[in-house]
């Protein structure tokens, strides 16, 4: 499993020009998934996304977790974070895993997440053209990679 989290002041995600989710001060996620993903994969990520500590405290460090901070969090699948760029120079996506597989993995990872914040978390469409608009703020972004737990 890989995700891109941004930390943003606002972002929000459309499907056929409705708004389908949308959060104010909190993490986008774009998570990808592959078919070797577990569920100990899924429990670590939102886990560690939950009590990242990327918002600022009084003195201006980045200390504090989007718990801390009251924020929302907006999860948005993305199968082209395991985008191959390796021959040519059309990407292949072999690496990521088909709908079948992923779309449950994506559905679990947002009920652990809930879990984890104790609140809802607003997501996309599966599989949807989907149009993500956020202000990233900092900027801060930040990639993990369950695969490569020790980088993290």
């Amino acid at each position: 499993m890989r995700v891109v989290i941004q930390r943003v002041t606002q972002a929000a995600v459309e499907v056929e020009e409705n708004v389908k989710g949308q959060i104010g001060l909190g993490l986008l996620l774009l998570a990808g998934f592959t078919a070797e993903d577990t569920e100990e994969d899924l429990k670590w990520m939102a886990a560690k996304v939950a009590a990242l500590r990327i918002f600022s405290d009084a003195d201006g460090k980045m200390n504090l977790s989007v718990q801390e901070v009251q924020g929302d969090v907006l999860v948005i699948s993305q199968f082209t974070l395991y985008a191959s760029t390796k021959k040519g120079n059309r990407p292949s996506y072999v690496n990521a895993a088909p709908p079948a597989v992923s779309v449950p993995l994506y559905e679990r990872f947002v009920t652990l997440l809930e879990q984890a914040l104790g609140k809802p978390v607003q997501t996309g469409e599966f599989g949807a053209d989907m149009k993500v608009s956020l202000l990233n703020d900092g900027p801060v972004t930040i990639v993990m990679d369950t695969k490569q737990k020790d980088l993290f």
